[in-house]
């Protein structure tokens, strides 16, 4: 029996396009990409040949062989010799890894990773507003509650706040922005574990997302936005501080 679920490849072939036959390999990658992130595409599929792909693509063999070799790198697809090429996850678990290594491959630029993340933040605390059942805010409530019992131990502080946002956002249920900001606070955690550094900061962040939590919970969707952006303003300049020290 196949150790994947049936043999697609005329499927998958015939969901692509021929490309110019000067298109580069990254070309072919982001077509298969796209594909692959679409949804289409059970997790543990075979892919067809490369020759099946490449007739498809109308490129040569090589271009194809050097795309899939690229998304290898990535994670995105197994390539077992002798067997063939397969992809690896689902849509969902596939789109963050493939935005993270977008992001540390290009140029990084710390503001503007501040302001994608605050944009974020924000419009997740006003969709968390709307849709916190109780257990998204007793998650948040012990969250806060661990920061205000922490606030001597920084390290332990800034686990605590992170889990915070993490309720938050999963409050928000929405998958596609918990990924999101999953990937965009991994990138600037070198500077978030340590962007809090003493009582008076503390005293600040703790009361911020105590206003986050109460807006929260009473609903309120615009109040629950306003004090994630004041809350943003603050933590954001705290980094931007951070990065230059």
């Amino acid at each position: 029996m196949p150790s994947y679920p049936g043999d697609r490849s005329a499927d998958i072939a015939a969901s692509l396009e021929a490309l110019p036959a000067s298109s580069p390999v990254s070309e072919v990658a982001r077509r298969l990409l796209d594909l692959f992130t679409s949804g289409s595409i059970a997790p543990g599929t075979r892919l067809p040949p490369e020759r099946q792909l490449a007739a498809t693509l109308e490129v040569g063999r090589s271009a194809v062989r050097e795309a899939l070799a690229a998304l290898e790198i990535l994670g995105i697809v197994d390539v077992r010799p002798g067997s063939g090429t397969y992809l690896r996850g689902a849509a969902s678990e596939l789109l963050p890894q493939t935005l993270r290594w977008g992001l540390l491959i290009g140029e990084r630029n710390t503001a503007e990773l501040l302001d994608l993340r605050s944009g974020l933040e924000i419009y997740v605390a006003r969709l968390a507003a709307g849709r916190a059942d109780s257990a998204a805010i007793a998650a948040m409530s012990s969250s806060l509650e661990r920061m205000r019992r922490s606030a001597e131990d920084l390290a332990v502080f800034a686990r605590a706040d992170r889990d915070f946002h993490v309720a938050l956002s999963t409050a928000a249920t929405n998958a596609t922005l918990v990924d999101l900001l999953h990937v965009v606070r991994s990138l600037l955690q070198v500077y978030d574990d340590r962007a809090v550094h003493d009582a008076e900061q503390v005293t600040a962040a703790i009361a911020e997302h105590a206003a986050v939590l109460r807006a929260v919970e009473a609903g309120d969707e615009d109040a629950a936005a306003s004090a994630m952006a004041a809350h943003m303003a603050t933590a954001s300049a705290r980094l931007q501080g951070e990065t230059r020290g």
